[in-house]
């Protein structure tokens, strides 16, 4: 999963990572559904095909990548692929349509760009229902209120994944060996509770947030993009090293699971936010159909050789983030490492997105002298916000399928099909269109309610000891 950021209405776009454009596009948007007519010039100091194609699959990829062996679980060994397969198919074909919808609204209304809350709340004012119409601009809210839950919701995951990481290399650190072939865990030593590492960092993500500057967080990004990649392909590399016989793991999980999965899943697939800022910052807007599809094809792939091959490698003993079950040497634990110092400067980047909606608001209803201080106070509660939630929910699998089920599910799967219904049903849109729309909102508002409750089901319900589970699988080899 990975960064992304709202919008305003003049074109102040924060939802990507990196600042926005100094030059705003020429007008005049046709449908992203016929590339011969696209009109588009896009900017001279745009992005090309490629820094384009990078920055979608980096948008993509976040912890949500790591927990997916573990959906994969929740799913079976071949429910699991299957489904993260036809969950990718649907998600590129919603942000398909939210960029086909906002080219419709840029020709309509003659606008350089269209956000995703601008693009809902002008679908709701040309759908054919009076009172819908009347109520128009309650669409952007519900977008921002959604993207404000889902980049907190990250941020809580942020600060779990750090504790859980940083507690299981603390409690490890006086057996970890050079010997990186053993498949033996290192009985931990005890520490404190992961609470307490969870308002450990409180103080250092507080003083992150203070960074208010773009481009200044751009350079993190990039530290953070490095240290994941060199983690993810250490990852890689160990899996496919120690592969064992997957006959006794189960084809098809228990329906009760299951939900678990979609809410793990539809959260590492949320890169919706990302779509329209990147396509906005092109230097030639009508190759992106073709990149929207390569890039998702890749992290489609990618999320399923992850998450199958991670499943297949450590079994019933697959933890909340991979990273968890790597052996207790130096090498691997340096590989926890890095990704944490990842995770940790993109929680900064995550953070802009809610900050950039809440804080200008309030700053600008005090004097200009209590301005800085307003906004320091704001930042500092909502990062104490996201770490009282994390506290109150410290198990990250969890974690995880909540925010995908409540926020992630709604944006990338319930709101663009209907949006696509309230802009084009006047034109006269097809029968066989408007019911597959109606589908995937449908199945994708019963993950929402089915995940959210198995969610809060599971958090109810005391855990299974991972020690109990690595000793098991210790037993097996």
């Amino acid at each position: 999963m990975s960064t992304r950021r709202l919008r305003s209405e003049d074109y102040n776009d924060y939802s990507s990572t990196e600042a926005t454009p100094d030059g705003s596009p020429p007008e005049g948007i046709n449908s992203f559904a016929s590339p011969s007519s696209y009109q588009r010039f896009g900017e001279s100091n745009g992005t090309t095909w490629f820094q384009t194609l990078i920055h979608l699959v980096k948008g993509n990829i976040g912890t949500g990548l790591l927990g997916l062996p573990l959906a994969v679980k929740n799913a079976g060994i071949v429910l699991g692929p299957l489904s993260l397969l036809v969950m990718g198919i649907a998600a590129v074909h919603c942000m398909g349509i939210l960029v086909k919808c906002a080219h419709h609204f840029c020709n309509k209304y003659q606008r350089p760009f269209v956000d995703y809350g601008d693009a809902v709340m002008y679908g709701l004012e040309a759908s054919p229902s009076a009172w819908l119409r009347t109520h128009a601009i309650w669409g952007r809210y519900v977008v921002g209120f959604f993207l404000i839950l889902t980049q907190l919701g990250f941020c809580c995951v942020y600060f779990v994944f750090l504790a859980d990481n940083l507690k299981q290399v603390i409690s490890a650190a006086n057996g970890t060996t050079n010997d990186c072939h053993s498949n033996k865990t290192t009985v931990l030593t005890p520490t404190m509770d992961s609470r307490l590492f969870i308002l450990s960092l409180l103080p250092f993500l507080v003083l992150l947030v203070y960074i208010q500057n773009l481009k200044f967080l751009s350079v993190f990004s990039m530290l953070a993009n490095l240290a994941m990649l060199s983690s993810l392909i250490m990852i890689n590399w160990y899996i496919l090293t120690g592969l064992p016989d997957p006959s006794n793991l189960p084809l098809v999980a228990g329906w009760k699971t299951y939900p678990l999965f979609f809410g793990t899943a539809i959260f590492a697939f949320e890169g919706i936010g990302v779509v329209l800022p990147l396509e906005n910052k092109m230097k030639n807007p009508r190759h992106f159909p073709m990149i929207l599809y390569v890039g998702m094809a890749i992290v489609t792939i990618l999320y399923i050789s992850l998450g199958t091959l991670g499943y297949l490698r450590f079994g019933a003993s697959i933890q909340a983030s991979i990273t968890l079950n790597l052996p207790d040497c130096w090498l691997y634990q340096s590989v926890k490492l890095l990704y944490s110092i990842g995770i940790f400067f993109t929680y900064a980047l995550q953070f802009y997105v809610p900050a950039e909606i809440i804080v200008p608001g309030a700053v600008s209803q005090v004097p200009e002298r209590w301005a800085l201080w307003v906004n320091l106070l704001l930042r500092t509660c909502l990062v104490c916000v996201t770490c009282l939630l994390a506290i109150l929910i410290p198990r990250l699998d969890i974690v995880i399928s909540l925010v995908g089920s409540v926020s992630s599910s709604a944006l990338a799967l319930v709101i663009p099909p209907l949006l696509e219904i309230t802009t084009y049903y006047s034109d006269g849109l097809h029968p066989v269109t408007i019911a597959k729309d109606i589908l995937i909102s449908v199945l994708g508002f019963a993950g929402f309610v089915v995940g959210t409750y198995e969610s809060l089901w599971a958090l109810a319900t005391p855990p299974i000891s991972n020690t109990t589970n690595a000793l098991a699988f210790v037993q097996e080899k």
